[in-house]
């Protein structure tokens, strides 16, 4: 068994990528090359032709043909990742099996079954994980979430009632101008079969996993404002046939909130999120994805004990640091972590929740015990 290395205290962290699709050369790839104490020493791409050019523009010392060859190598010690959503999970942990820290794209895995053996592997070698949940380090999501804090902790606003997420999607790359290598050798298979929960029928998985990848943000988002941890369940499921357009209603920590999904042909992107109290309510929209330097605006309600005839306020406060990307600061996050010891806010422990209230949703959808 390989042990991980403890970085703690080390000038720099070298980290090898796995994949070379768009993902990661229009965030990961440019983030992680230009943060202070990460070097970027190796990457790996079955397309080896793509992953010449992508090694030639970040100049990048060695190419592999595999994670695994990657992995083998000891000079880096720790792995950066985005591929298939069911290959990257199978990839994950054979690298923390490796010894190596692992970042990786969400979703975690796309079953419970999956995402227990990646956390095994995380146990045995003491490798750590760390799950790219990027609107968790978002400035605005961020003051959100201690506004919410703060009024719980004072009762200035009375008690939670509900919360709400909206996604509609829309266009999510903000027009950016990222040129991006391209190559005409085939996608590696993706192993998505064999690593789908046991009882969901073969004809549901691709709705499934789809459905899970986009919206695993969402509920993600509302266990982090409202610090509900594990304490997430479903009480309620009203989907198409599609088994992605509807209203899921869940209980996060005793706190009914609702999900609320579907597609729209919109020209920005259509995602917000609002927690209400009995005296107020704080409001978050998200920005495109992909809109570097932007982050998401923040709208906080208050009405004080006396209702219409009392005094009322409705400001618009600015998150810090206002100019900011949420995917550049989860990537320092992950380097951070790694040099100081401290906890990844975005852990591969609290991220599985994510994927078990995705099986329950299904299974309830399905009518499936």
């Amino acid at each position: 068994m390989t042990t991980a290395t403890d970085l703690r205290g080390h000038d720099r962290v070298r980290l090898g990528y796995v994949g070379c699709g768009m993902m990661a050369q229009s965030v990961h790839l440019p983030n992680f090359s230009s943060i202070p104490g990460c070097e970027l020493v190796a990457l790996a791409e079955v397309r080896q032709d793509l992953g010449r050019k992508v090694q030639a523009r970040y100049r990048i010392p060695r190419l592999y043909r595999d994670h695994r060859e990657l992995a083998a190598d000891p000079q880096v010690n720790a792995v950066g990742l985005s591929a298939a959503w069911a290959l990257q999970g199978e990839i994950a942990r054979e690298c923390l099996a490796a010894g190596k820290h692992v970042f990786m794209e969400k979703p975690m895995a796309i079953s419970v079954a999956q995402g227990e053996r990646i956390l095994a592997a995380s146990r045995e070698t003491g490798a750590r994980l760390m799950v790219g949940y990027m609107k968790q380090y978002d400035a605005g999501n961020l003051l959100v979430r201690d506004t919410i804090a703060g009024w719980r902790a004072t009762g200035e606003a009375g008690e939670v009632t509900f919360a709400r997420n909206h996604g509609f999607g829309g266009d999510w790359t903000a027009g950016i101008d990222v040129r991006v290598e391209t190559s005409d050798e085939p996608m590696p298979p993706s192993p998505t079969e064999e690593n789908l929960p046991e009882w969901l029928p073969s004809e549901s998985g691709r709705a499934y996993v789809g459905y899970l990848q986009q919206y695993t943000h969402n509920v993600n988002l509302l266990r982090f404002l409202l610090d509900a941890g594990n304490e997430a369940s479903v009480r309620d499921v009203d989907l198409d046939p599609d088994g992605y357009t509807g209203v899921v209603i869940l209980d996060l920590d005793g706190v009914r909130a609702t999900l609320e999904t579907g597609s729209l042909r919109y020209h920005r992107w259509d995602e917000h999120t609002q927690v209400y109290f009995e005296r107020g309510w704080v409001h978050t929209w998200a920005p495109p994805l992909l809109q570097r330097n932007t982050v998401a605006e923040v709208e906080v309600y208050r009405s004080d004990a006396e209702g219409l005839s009392g005094r009322h306020t409705l400001t618009r406060p600015i998150p810090e640091p206002r100019w900011s990307w949420a995917y550049r600061r989860e990537a320092e996050h992950f380097i951070e972590c790694l040099r100081t010891g401290q906890s990844f806010a975005s852990s591969g422990e609290d991220t599985l929740t994510d994927v078990r209230v995705f099986e329950e949703i299904y299974r309830r959808w399905l009518s499936i015990g």
